[in-house]
This record gives structure tokens, sequence and C-alpha cells, in this order.
């Protein structure tokens, strides 16, 4: 099994523990990175784009001039697409982008984008977080200890203290271990997990 180090604080190192190569050392699939980003981002679309055809333009309910005698083709609306004023031919209208995934196909994206950072050894595992207050100069000195630029920090449950003093720092985001996703795992170049959170992955990922 892969071995990590496990980290206090002041990046000191306080033990070393295994991490389940089925989640962590996995061979990488990048077509199945490409899926999942693509199915997080789609459904992130809102899809609200709208536009109003000719019988959702108001007037033209009067036949704008007699059918013959006039000269003119003719017409039963003014209301009709190529008018002024009329409707929108083949505009779009409101819909999902949303696409299914498989179950598996997700778990296996996560294990992929998991691997990515844990093989270019930017995976760092601490001990805890816990924070006295909420102090987003504290987190930030924490993380300038790591000497890290982009950070993705995954906790094991709730804790207010920590996600509050990093929210207004930049290129830093938290997530609880339940949250974890391939998009967020991508996006930022490192990735820190506190021994809890590992616990949540892997009892997550392994079954």
């Amino acid at each position: 099994m892969a071995t990590v180090s496990i980290y206090d604080q002041d990046k000191k190192q306080v033990g070393e523990r295994e991490l389940a190569d089925a989640v962590f050392n996995t061979e990488v699939k990048e077509y199945l990175l490409h899926d999942m980003v693509r199915y997080q981002l789609a459904a992130r679309r809102q899809g609200s784009a709208a536009t109003k055809n000719r019988s959702a333009v108001a007037g033209g309910g009067k036949k704008p001039y007699r059918q013959k005698g006039t000269g003119n083709a003719r017409q039963g609306t003014i209301r009709a697409p190529h008018f002024v004023g009329g409707g929108v031919a083949f505009g779009p209208s409101p819909r999902s982008y949303a696409f299914k995934l498989n179950r598996k196909v997700k778990k296996a994206a996560l294990c992929s984008a998991l691997s990515v950072r844990f093989q270019a050894e930017k995976l760092i595992v601490v001990k805890d977080l816990a924070m006295d207050s909420i102090s987003s100069k504290s987190f930030e000195q924490l993380i300038k200890r790591f000497e890290l630029e982009g950070v993705l920090i995954v906790i094991d449950q709730a804790d207010s203290k920590v996600e509050l003093s990093a929210r207004n720092l930049r290129n830093i985001k938290v997530l609880r271990a339940e949250g974890v996703n391939v998009y967020d795992v991508l996006k930022y170049p490192n990735l820190v997990l506190t021994d809890a959170a590992v616990n949540e992955i892997e009892g997550a990922l392994e079954k």
C-alpha cells in the first residue's frame, strides 16, 4: 500500500499512514476525469436562455391585409419570424444540460483524481486543522508554512472556524469529505487532507 507522512500544523512529521491503493494510487484514467468534469459543469449550467416564438409574441391576431389583389405576398400575421417584431424561429428554450453518469464511473473518476495528486506528490495529510478562533490571517500563515499556492483542503466534518477562516483567502478552498469532487481536486494544484478525512474518503470509495 502507498504510504504518506502525517504532519502537524507546524509542518513537523508526527507519523505515517498507509493509503488505500484502490483510492489514492490507482491507474489514472484521463477519459473518466474528462467525463466527470463535463458532468459537473453541465449540471451547473442554468439553461434558462429563452426567446419568444410567433405564438408567444403579443399582437398579430388580425390578417394584415386581404389575401389577393394587393400585389404583395399573402400574409396571415405580422408576428411571423420574417417580420420586424415577430417571433424568433428556432430560438433557444429553457432546458437542462445535465446528463447521466453511472455511480461506478463517478467513483472511479474521483479515485483517478485523488491518484493524480498522490502520484504527483501534491497530497499532504495533516493530523488536524483545529483552530481556537476564526482568523483568516492565522489560517493563511498555516498554509504558508507548507509553502503551498492553490490548495484544496478537505476536512472530515463541519468546522465553522476552519471554513470561515479560509472563506476569503485567494486560491484556497475548504470542503468536507462528503463533498470532495473531481472538478475541485483538479482545479487546485495541491490537496491537503486531514487524517480523519482520509478515513471518510476511503470508507466511501472502497465500498
